[in-house]
């Protein structure tokens, strides 16, 4: 009897475990999508100097801040060639184009494989901050492109930063 109880106890406990994976698969391909939607709907220019970046407000703290406008270097980055297990950087360059101080609250990438470094003070008008990829190209092959959301408060957050590369043995 309590062999049998124990079997049913562990079968409740492993399909609980698999419908939340499941559940949080569903959750994270939903959020997926809402990500690519809001990004194809962003516009980010490549020069410095263009337009800032205008939008909806994020749901992080950055939020509780006044709004400002950023201008970024570039938006997309092309490592090109490199060879697997090369561990590659990048920095994105942002320009606080606003009139108040500019707070970069998160830089979430969307995997394990990407870090992020950000200016983490305020940024002040007219000033530039800085955003740091790291790449570990180890696990991967051919080409690639990956993200990362940075969260500030801008009224088009999140901002993605993207970058792409050809990974060879």
């Amino acid at each position: 009897m309590k062999k049998t109880l124990s079997i049913i106890a562990l079968s409740i406990i492993g399909f609980g475990l698999v419908s939340c994976k499941k559940e949080n698969k569903e959750t994270q391909s939903s959020e997926a999508v809402a990500t690519d939607s809001t990004a194809a709907a962003t516009p980010v220019t490549t020069d410095s100097t263009a337009a800032p970046i205008a939008g909806t407000t994020p749901e992080t703290p950055a939020s509780n801040q006044p709004s400002t406008t950023v201008a970024l270097s570039e938006s997309n980055f092309d490592f090109g060639n490199i060879k697997k297990g090369d561990k590659v950087e990048h920095i994105y360059e942002v320009t606080n184009t606003g009139k108040n101080p500019l707070i970069i609250s998160e830089v979430k990438p969307g995997c394990g494989c990407t870090a992020p470094d950000f200016t983490k003070e305020p940024i002040m008008p007219g000033k530039k901050g800085k955003i740091t990829l790291h790449f570990d190209s180890s696990s991967f092959d051919g080409n690639v492109q990956k993200y990362a959301d940075v969260y500030a408060n801008v009224e088009k957050s999140p901002i993605k930063l993207t970058f792409t590369a050809n990974i060879q043995p």
